[in-house]
């Protein structure tokens, strides 16, 4: 099969005849490809192209050494590349650094490769793509053991400038990683990113905004009057049942639901922390998935989004719902903030607490431990709190919830 016709107008004789002028001027091979002739009479090879809206130029060599046929191939690759939307200087630039084996780059891809693992394919892709973006252009193609600590403050600022601070915070954070690792495989003996404590610029934290306590009873009313799809309304309610962050809940999958032992069993690879997530089920919770099924029983996913039943409702569906439709000012991650409060207040005891709400327990032997042992107080803690909303709903005061009696 004939290759297509993209370059090939500048003839061998052209090439070879082009002499330099007062200015460097361009002839061109089609396809963006030209010839770049020098008034020194060298002459190089580029291929013009955009990428997000942006021309770019590819070096592709020096003719007589690199020749029209050889540049053209050059230039077809890096076409199939940009087809991908890949970068070719990008994808140059990190096929040098590959070949380097003591860079920074490639001890972090090693070091990536042994972690990735441990975290969902979400939080892995922010990862590595905060690395190419902020820390491989600079850092990436350096042997690691030449890196010194004011090149990673240069990363940070730089960061920093574009008024990133969170960013530049996790920035500091992975490049200390590898470093750190760098010294585990004996590559290096100082981590550089180690010694910047405290230079990154600081900002006040910002919760999510929450449900308070007394907002409860009119926020469940204003639920049940929700006049907008079903399938949101039904996503809310079993969302402040089982207080599970947003996304558990938007990929949640009727296969993960066991209605005999009463239990929805998140499995690892879908939880933020890669350990299988239990959450008993209230009465109440049993109902609004009995409600669920006759609206997606059919499914594989609980809350399929409305262009594809393969795909989770939107992220911003839950929340858009609590601020625009209903007219409160929460989020839906808040509803963990809310249950937890409410729950310490009630007495409960705090590990149970932040067990169900999956939070991650250092001490490994102590979270194996809580796991086995907090399965029964966790589902007597699900029902008190669906009971609890229910009462509420109906009329109940919040003040009595101080008065329950610790559990032992």
């Amino acid at each position: 099969m004939a290759r297509q016709r993209t370059f090939g107008k500048l003839p061998e004789t052209k090439i070879r005849s082009a002499k330099g002028k007062a200015r460097p001027y361009k002839l061109s091979d089609g396809g963006g490809l030209y010839l770049l002739v020098n008034p020194d009479n060298s002459k190089y090879w580029r291929l013009k192209y955009r990428i997000d809206g942006k021309e770019k130029v590819l070096s592709l060599g020096v003719y007589p050494v690199v020749t029209a046929a050889m540049a053209r191939d050059e230039a077809l690759e890096a076409k199939r590349k940009l087809k991908k939307s890949e970068d070719p200087v990008h994808s140059r630039r990190m096929e040098r650094m590959a070949r380097l084996g003591n860079s920074f780059y490639s001890v972090a891809e090693e070091w990536f490769s042994k972690q990735k693992g441990r975290w969902t394919s979400n939080h892995a892709n922010r990862v590595w793509t905060s690395l190419e973006q902020d820390v491989f252009p600079t850092l990436g193609g350096r042997p690691i053991g030449d890196i010194k600590t004011l090149e990673c403050l240069a990363v940070i600022r730089a960061v920093e400038d574009r008024g990133a601070i969170d960013v530049a915070g996790r920035i500091k954070q992975r490049m200390s990683s590898v470093f750190r690792y760098a010294v585990q495989t004996a590559r290096i003996e100082f981590n550089p990113a180690d010694q910047l404590h405290g230079v990154i610029a600081t900002k006040k934290v910002t919760h999510r905004a929450s449900l308070k306590s007394e907002a409860l009873p009119d926020f469940l009313r204003a639920l049940d009057r929700f006049s907008g799809q079903e399938l949101t309304r039904l996503a809310l309610k079993l969302l402040l049942l089982t207080f599970v962050r947003p996304g558990e809940l938007r990929g949640a999958r009727w296969d993960e639901i066991h209605t005999r032992s009463k239990q929805w069993r998140i499995p690892a690879e879908r939880m933020k922390m890669k350990e299988e997530h239990i959450i008993p089920l209230s009465s109440q919770a049993i109902d609004v998935l009995k409600q669920l099924k006759k609206l997606t029983g059919k499914y594989d996913l609980i809350f399929p989004g409305v262009r594809s039943i393969r795909r989770p409702m939107s992220e911003n569906t839950l929340t858009n719902a609590i601020r625009k439709r209903l007219g409160f000012n929460a989020t839906a991650h808040g509803f963990r903030s809310t249950a937890s409060t409410a729950l310490n207040e009630a007495g409960f005891k705090p590990d149970v607490i932040e067990r169900q709400l999956a939070h991650a327990e250092r001490n490994k032997v102590r979270a194996a431990y809580n796991r086995s042992q907090y399965v029964k107080e966790r589902s007597e803690m699900m029902q008190w709190w669906a009971d609890y909303l229910e009462g509420l709903k109906g009329g109940a005061d919040v003040v009595p919830i101080k008065s329950r009696p610790r559990s032992q």
